[in-house]
């Protein structure tokens, strides 16, 4: 079955106009490192260009911007958590291992908090130091900057949805009972917005204005600040994509086997990239240039022009869930199959992540998934 999918996608390279597909244009290869591993990890980029991310076989691995390994650190179980990096370097990060992490710039343990059930969620960052994730013990946690449990919320599912942080310090997150949360910074809940499914993705918050949250219900969801509905556009998606917002406030979004772009009035504008067999699980990103960077779960990285155009794919033979991360110079970090013994690789896009309130999954390169964080 994978190796038709390799195929499909092969002949779809070879389908696109040749100055796209073989021309100067075309993603190149910067550098590939073998890790001999899987990851659903979106990788997180420090400000001195260090790449972190996590793997199946429950190893947080940093990796230096010209592609050396510099340490690994191991957990327990796998690590599905996207892992974030505080401004004095500290990465933290979930695992299945029913911990959260905290780990100094040089891989050495600062500390580790148990929780009752696997963390697939991934931590958001506030300016104050605390610490926010979900677990599937069905609480979302709030830790302080030593790894002291500050309070716990619990809801009535487990918590995937990795929660994200608004101007006014407000946390917004997901959960399996259906429901979405605005939480305030001390842990009392300020609203709920009850959904017809489970909350597998996580939000995007669109400046003071709303954020926007898929359901298993099939819906997007726009949502002012005070939880009130803006609107809901029906996809039929029940897949993990998370949305992202363009810089003239358009929505992007896996959505089956296409990516879609929503106005910022919930109409459909366009959802013609992808293919059969080629499920967008893993969230979009937004670069400067206005292209779209999104990677299906078998590993066909397409880039799509703002007016959803396919512009280029690169196969990577094989991919998962988690979103690619951007570099300053443009570099797009992505685990990659087609790498002997399985890989990660750096592929380069000459134009960085672009300037909006949330062009990628976690809001920003670090993953802090803090609109105070976002680039101006």
């Amino acid at each position: 079955m994978r190796l038709a999918l390799r195929l499909i996608n092969r002949l779809a390279c070879l389908l696109l106009p040749i100055s796209t597909a073989c021309g100067e244009n075309v993603l190149s290869n910067a550098w590939s490192l073998a890790i001999g591993d899987y990851s659903d990890s979106a990788p997180a980029v420090a400000t001195d260009g260090t790449i972190y991310f996590g793997t199946f076989k429950g190893k947080l691995r940093a990796v230096s911007p010209d592609g050396y390994r510099k340490w690994t650190f191991a957990a327990q179980n796998e690590i599905k958590s996207a892992p974030a990096v505080g401004t004095d370097g500290t990465v933290y990060f979930g695992s299945r291992d029913r911990r959260c992490y905290a780990l100094r710039p040089d891989g050495q343990k600062r500390w580790e908090f148990q929780t009752g059930g696997w963390v697939d969620s991934s931590p958001a960052l506030a300016h104050d130091g605390t610490i926010y994730f979900g677990s599937w013990d069905k609480n979302l946690y709030a830790l302080d900057a030593g790894g002291k449990k500050k309070w716990e919320f619990a809801t009535s599912g487990e918590i995937v949805s990795s929660p994200a942080i608004g101007a006014d310090g407000t946390i917004y997150f997901g959960s399996h009972d259906r429901k979405f949360y605005a939480l305030a910074p001390d842990g009392r809940k300020k609203w709920e917005y009850a959904t017809d499914g489970p909350i597998l993705s996580s939000p995007a918050i669109n400046k003071d204005q709303c954020l926007y949250f898929t359901s298993v219900d099939g819906c997007l969801y726009a949502l002012n600040l005070d939880g009130s509905l803006r609107w809901r556009l029906r996809t039929g998606s029940i897949t993990e994509s998370s949305p992202v917002i363009g810089p003239d406030g358009t929505i992007y979004l896996g959505v089956h086997q296409h990516l879609w772009a929503i106005s910022a009035d919930g109409q459909k504008r366009w959802g013609a990239v992808g293919g059969p067999d080629n499920p967008f699980d893993a969230s979009p990103v937004v670069l400067a240039n206005g292209s779209i960077c999104c990677v299906s779960r078998y590993g066909m990285l397409c880039y799509a022009s703002p007016e959803g155009d396919l512009r280029w794919i690169y196969n990577l033979f094989g991919y998962g869930y988690g979103s690619p991360a951007v570099g300053p110079t443009g570099a797009i970090y992505v685990p990659d199959w087609g790498v002997p013994g399985r890989g990660f690789s750096a592929l380069r896009a000459g134009a960085a992540l672009a300037h909006t309130t949330w062009p990628k999954f976690r809001c920003n390169a670090r993953n802090t998934g803090n609109i105070q964080d976002a680039t101006p």
